[in-house]
C-alpha cells in the first residue's frame, strides 16, 4: 500500500498485521481524492483510521492538519509509524473509539473539520448510520463533506445530504455534506 498522489505520494504505508484492519485500495483512494478536488487548509477527522492511509492521503494533497481517531492499539501504532516518515505534516493520534470522541472531543479538537472521512470495520457499518448522523454535525464546519467507505451490500447510511455515492467492486463511497 502506498500513498498515490500529492507531495507524498509514492509513500509506502504499513497496515497493522491480521485481518482486523482493511485498508482501502490505491484505487479507491486515488478515485476519491480526484472526487473531492483540492484539500488545501482543510481539517480532516479520520475515524476508524486504521493505517491512516485515507488521512495521509489528505495530507499528502493539502490539508492542513489531520486528528486519527483509533481505537485498536496496533492500528494506531501503524499510523504513528506510517506518520513519522512526515514530520512536516501536523496530525495527531487519539486511541480512542470513534463515537466516544464524537461524544467529548478534546478541548484541543474543539476547532470544526472540513473534511471527515469514515472507514469501519464493515461488520459495524450497518448499526453506525444513526450515532454518526446524530454525533457528526458539532464537529463539522461550514461547507463540510463527510466521507464514509462501507460495503455495497450493507451500506452505512448517514441522513446527512448525499452529494455523491459510487462503488467500486464490493466497497460502497459516500460523500455528504454537512447539515
Amino acid at each position: 500500500m502506498r500513498v498515490v498522489g500529492g507531495r507524498f505520494g509514492g509513500r509506502r504505508l504499513k497496515a497493522p498485521s491480521g485481518l482486523a484492519t482493511r485498508p482501502t485500495s490505491d484505487r479507491v483512494r486515488e478515485s476519491l481524492f480526484a472526487i473531492l478536488g483540492p484539500l488545501d487548509g482543510v481539517r480532516v477527522l479520520d475515524l476508524f483510521a486504521g493505517s491512516g492511509a485515507l488521512g495521509i492521503e489528505a495530507l499528502s494533497r493539502g490539508a492542513s492538519e489531520a486528528v486519527f481517531v483509533e481505537s485498536d492499539h496496533r492500528a494506531a501504532a501503524a499510523i504513528e509509524g506510517n506518520l513519522k516518515p512526515l514530520n512536516d505534516a501536523k496530525s495527531s493520534v487519539v486511541r480512542r473509539d470513534a463515537l466516544a470522541y464524537l461524544r467529548e472531543p478534546p478541548a484541543a479538537e474543539a476547532l470544526r473539520f472540513g473534511l471527515v472521512l469514515i472507514d469501519p470495520p464493515y461488520s459495524f457499518a450497518l448499526a453506525l448510520g444513526g450515532p454518526l448522523s446524530e454525533l457528526l454535525p458539532p464537529v463539522l464546519s461550514k461547507d463540510a463533506r463527510v466521507v464514509t467507505e462501507s460495503p455495497k451490500l450493507t451500506p452505512l447510511e448517514l441522513t446527512l445530504p448525499l452529494i455523491d455515492e459510487r462503488t467500486y467492486g464490493d466497497t460502497r463511497i459516500a460523500i455528504h455534506r454537512g447539515p
